[in-house]
């Protein structure tokens, strides 16, 4: 009998804390040996000259959301999975999203099942609460918080989602006493409707105008609010897609006070501007997202962010929503106003490979800094630590081996999500994953997916120590 089932021999291995060169043994889905020179194994992958990382962990993704309001979700879980892999993500964190008068649980229970059969990565699931009541609050948060969903994600603004200030604290007082841990969509919603509506009074409904309703002071004050909301309570909250340099020193205001407070951005911030959404016809229309991006020198405040440790984690906040076609970018036609186009871009297979090529491959980053961004701090934040996000001895085998010198040009024939364009059309990037392991399993090799539908696993998630309050004075209640 072999002592290992796998040997991947030679590579640069990556952590969030050192690069060496060693050998990993796998054995039965787990890493099981670090060393020098590893020997006895059933197959052995070469990697030699490779940088080897954590498989990603995206936090944040949309896959096979419903919605309410038309728009169609295009990657379900074996279409937005099998894109993860491809970019060398093996776990993913998406979203159960409840609504106005749904049963919590029974939102939570009927997601999990669009998992089923389907899932080529493991994963967990965020909630997304909107309907906060008395036997939400009472009784199914509690219980689901305890089966492994310690997370859910809140929003200050869109209709049908918002929470207004007072639900907002029933929810945080919730998480601190369940130690769960909570993400904010950080945008004032009056001030965007009230833009909107100007906007739109005043003809202005190009995609364009999109950027215009959801200007930097409008993500500064819903920042700065839920910031305030968790001082009153003492409970540690995740900034979701940092768009803006006034949001990066609401963050540094706040850390400075003591607060526990954590911020994510994404590639959107990076590598797109306010000037994509003003491209001719109704193109400016794959861009829009929210927050929407902003200007070139934002996008370096953004950059430093990375690399100074503003930002935690590096998520896609992929939102898989088709240009053509029912339910899609052009649902309300090409004359709509931006106010009707459903909100979004599609990244989950790109996120790491924009950030190798342009953040480690350019020297913004360092590789360390990589691995934790996109893989270490997610797995650590929401409960999924040493299982994932890591390269050790016990860790599940989640390992991408990567082509460091392949030259690509992005295009959306390249990819294997189910949306029709991805808005990094044409741009040139050095280095993409030659072969993804799962658990041991490889799943990406070749340009060829390897995985089975159905193989992903549902982690429930630990009770993570980033929820954990601090232990400052809070309003007495």
């Amino acid at each position: 009998m072999s002592r290992f089932d796998t040997i991947v021999r030679g590579g640069m291995v990556a952590t969030s804390a050192a690069v060496v060169r060693c050998d990993i043994g796998i054995r039965e889905g787990r890493i099981a040996a670090l060393a020098d020179s590893l020997e006895g194994a059933d197959r052995v992958i070469d990697a030699e000259g490779r940088t080897v990382t954590p498989g990603g962990v995206d936090s944040h993704c949309h896959i096979d959301q419903p919605s309410r309001n038309g728009s169609v979700c295009a990657d379900d879980f074996l279409t937005g999975t099998r894109s993860a892999l491809a970019g060398g993500t093996t776990t993913v964190i998406p979203f159960a999203l409840q609504f106005k008068g749904q049963s919590l649980r029974e939102a939570v229970n009927e997601y999990r099942g669009r998992a089923d059969n389907r899932a080529m990565t493991d994963y967990a699931i965020h909630m997304i609460v909107v309907d906060p009541n008395e036997h939400v609050l009472g009784q199914e948060m509690p219980g689901l918080i305890r089966d492994g969903y310690t997370s859910f994600k809140i929003y200050m603004t869109y209709d049908g989602l918002m929470l207004n200030d007072r639900e907002i604290l029933d929810v945080l007082a919730l998480a601190r006493r369940e130690r769960a841990f909570v993400m904010v969509h950080a945008e004032n919603g009056d001030c965007i409707s009230w833009l909107t509506d100007r906007l739109e009074q005043s003809g202005k409904i190009a995609p364009k105008y999109h950027a215009h309703s959801r200007p930097r002071p409008v993500e500064r004050e819903g920042t700065h609010r839920a910031i305030t909301l968790a001082e009153l309570l003492d409970v540690p909250i995740l900034l979701v897609h940092v768009s803006a340099r006034d949001v990066v020193d609401e963050i540094h205001r706040a850390r400075a006070r003591g607060l526990k407070l954590f911020a994510e951005t994404c590639p959107q911030y990076l590598f797109l501007t306010e000037d994509d959404l003003d491209k001719p016809g109704f193109e400016g229309a794959k861009c829009v997202c929210s927050p929407p991006p902003r200007d070139k020198a934002n996008q370096q405040v953004i950059w430093d962010g990375l690399r100074n440790g503003t930002f935690d984690v590096f998520s896609s906040d992929h939102a898989p929503t088709r240009f053509e076609g029912l339910g899609g970018k052009k649902m309300h036609g090409e004359n709509a106003s931006f106010r009707w186009i459903p909100n979004g871009v599609p990244g989950l297979e790109t996120r790491m490979p924009l950030l190798f090529s342009e953040g480690v491959g350019k020297n913004v980053i360092g590789l360390e800094k990589f691995v934790e961004l996109t893989a270490t701090t997610p797995a650590k934040l929401y409960g999924l630590y040493p299982q994932k996000g890591t390269i050790a001895v016990g860790c599940d085998a989640d390992i991408v081996i990567w082509d460091d010198s392949r030259e690509v040009t992005i295009s959306n024939d390249l990819l294997h999500h189910n949306v029709d364009y991805t808005p990094y059309e044409g741009m040139s990037i050095t280095g993409w994953p030659a072969i993804t392991l799962s658990r041991g399993e490889v799943v990406w090799a070749d340009g060829e997916i390897r995985a089975e539908p159905g193989r992903g696993e549902f982690l429930p998630c630990g009770f993570p120590e980033s929820a954990v309050p601090l232990g400052r004075p809070v309003a007495q209640i």
